[in-house]
């Protein structure tokens, strides 16, 4: 597939900020609330932050729309379309974060139970996301349980990157747990991302060649895509990278949203660096872009049995 850059914001983008509001509601049950001074500074800082992080998301997704004025009309079928409940559970997320975040800075006592809603609403925009890619069953690399694995850990990973740098200028006492937690969640995510690379170098197409003319001979090669100029199928259904550009991004990835943020949080929480905190969340977002660049691209549709190659 040819990856939006739309999309690939719009995932990445409201997954650090459900990671994040996950981050500072897991510290506000913990009693971090009336903990130390400055407790309900931090947790309203980090409120908008994730708030900025959703709303970025959600401009990116416009940039999507061929219609953007008919934007509305992206909800309308959500009785069987995961993207229309997608559309519908990201600004009701963004609607119980804003009260979460409202109460905490003004002192309401309901936070808890506005602060558990956001929480259903953020598991349900997960679920959600990573079905829209799940249900397109032809496309063996994204029809998988590790789909959404990946979507939820990588959320959390980046989520809890990004509040251990907020904490260590806001909320010292914080920075310890969190930064565990974006070890633990990052390295997860490591290992389940390698596990999906795995699964996917092991797909047999369903479709080839032999089967898509009904010829079963053993060496047929297209020449050709049907007609001289480009057109939809081959602007959007294939990226036009070489084998090699993609085997170059799948490490640069891995590299960029696993292994130097893991290293760059460890000498950061060791050494008490603020800015090595801060640094490990900008390497892990540009490795995540990268990341979902890469499992965009790397679903092959059918059709590029036909409109692949140029002669």
């Amino acid at each position: 597939m040819n990856p939006a850059f739309s999309v690939i914001f719009l995932t990445t983008l409201i997954g650090a900020g459900q990671g994040l509001f996950l981050a500072l509601f897991g510290a506000e049950l913990a009693g971090f609330r009336g903990a130390e001074a400055g407790a309900r500074d931090f947790l309203v800082m980090g409120g908008v932050v994730a708030l900025v992080l959703t709303g970025g998301g959600l401009l990116a997704s416009f940039f999507h729309l061929g219609r953007p004025e008919r934007a509305w009309r992206s909800a309308t079928m959500w009785r069987s379309s995961w993207l229309s409940r997608e559309v519908i559970a990201l600004p009701v997320f963004m609607g119980c974060l804003f009260l979460w975040t409202a109460g905490h800075a003004l002192g309401l006592p309901s936070t808890l139970a506005l602060g558990s809603v956001a929480v259903l609403a953020a598991l349900a925009l997960f679920l959600c996301t990573a079905m829209v890619y799940i249900s397109v069953r032809f496309l063996q690399e994204w029809a998988s349980t590790y789909t959404f694995v990946n979507y939820t850990l990588l959320g959390l990973a980046s989520g809890c990157t990004l509040a251990t740098a907020l904490a260590a200028h806001g909320a010292p006492s914080l920075v310890r747990a969190y930064g565990a937690c974006a070890l633990l969640f990052t390295l997860a995510g490591l290992v389940s991302r390698s596990l999906s690379l795995a699964r996917n170098a092991r797909i047999r197409p369903r479709s080839t060649v032999q089967t898509a003319i009904g010829i079963r001979h053993p060496q047929i090669v297209q020449r050709a895509m049907g007609f001289m100029g480009g057109s939809f199928n081959t602007r959007e259904f294939f990226h036009g990278r070489t084998p090699g550009a993609l085997r170059q991004v799948k490490w640069a990835f891995l590299l960029g949203a696993f292994v130097l943020p893991l290293c760059l949080l460890a000498i950061g929480l060791a050494s008490a660096s603020a800015g090595l905190l801060a640094l490990a969340f900008v390497v892990q977002y540009a490795g995540l872009l990268a990341e979902r660049w890469f499992f965009l691209a790397q679903a092959n549709h059918p059709q590029n049995l036909y409109y692949q190659a140029v002669s």
